[in-house]
């Protein structure tokens, strides 16, 4: 079947400095309305709206298209400042993507001057909780002040106190990795433009044994980025004795940071 729709990957307000379509195979950089975009045509096979659903429970297939859709962006980010789009963004023909770009140009600049000259880095904070909670006596004015009235206690009282105490270690652990967590997301947002919260991930999908406390994304100044970075080797080693651990990675496409809204 005929490749007659169009696969968006991402828009700059500028030509791109690297050839795209030399690292790319079937890729083309049009221009529309002095906005630079990096498109491919597609087949309706795999990207009808239809057979597109069908193929994202292909694992091959979107590992594949997700990757080259990701490496595209990643590479125009290199040299240009880039709104990314979301995989499968399709347009039917090129009047369509004409027609979305006349409707939302104003809010393209306005993105594009906030976005200027900034990268996005993403920020997950960790803790070990069996660390943190045998260091609870040290952290916790509740649980060390029970402590000592459980050592000045007879042996049925403080039987009793123990399991009072078990239940507040919950409990303090709990708000302490609250409190660390807030403390680390204030020290990032203090050397960022601005900050993006999201949802916690379980442990069966981080694969790790120890418990997220946070999951930030953080709008971060090209020129301030070594500091973002050198606050985090700081807190690693602040936190690390406390069982928690800090994990920084970037830049990435500034999902967390563009909105686009239609001109009325």
């Amino acid at each position: 079947m005929e490749n007659n729709l169009i696969f968006v990957y991402c828009v700059s307000n500028s030509p791109f400095e690297r050839n795209l379509t030399i690292e790319f195979k079937g890729l083309k950089t049009i221009m529309i309305n002095n906005f630079h975009f990096p498109i491919k045509y597609v087949s309706e096979d795999e990207f009808s709206e239809e057979n597109f659903k069908i193929n994202l429970s292909n694992i091959q297939w979107m590992e594949t298209h997700a990757k080259e859709h990701t490496d595209v962006i990643s590479m125009s980010m290199e040299n240009n400042t880039v709104i990314p789009f979301k995989f499968g963004t399709i347009f039917l023909s090129e009047d369509s993507l004409k027609k979305f770009v006349t409707d939302y140009s104003v809010s393209f600049n306005e993105n594009f001057t906030q976005i200027k000259g900034k990268e996005e880095w993403a920020v997950k904070i960790y803790c070990n909780i069996k660390t943190l909670s045998e260091q609870i006596d040290e952290l916790s004015e509740a649980t060390a002040a029970l402590e000592k009235q459980i050592r000045a206690s007879s042996p049925g009282k403080a039987y009793l106190l123990e399991r009072k105490k078990k239940q507040l270690i919950e409990e303090e652990t709990d708000r302490l990795c609250k409190h660390f967590g807030q403390i680390y997301f204030d020290e990032f947002k203090m050397i960022s433009d601005s900050s993006f919260l999201n949802n916690l991930l379980p442990k069966e999908y981080t694969g790790r044994t120890d418990t997220m406390i946070l999951n930030a994304t953080f709008l971060v100044c090209k020129n301030k980025v070594n500091d973002f970075k050198n606050t985090s080797d700081t807190m690693v080693e602040k936190g690390r004795n406390h069982g928690f651990s800090i994990e920084t990675t970037g830049p990435w496409p500034l999902f967390s940071f563009v909105t686009i809204n239609e001109q009325l």
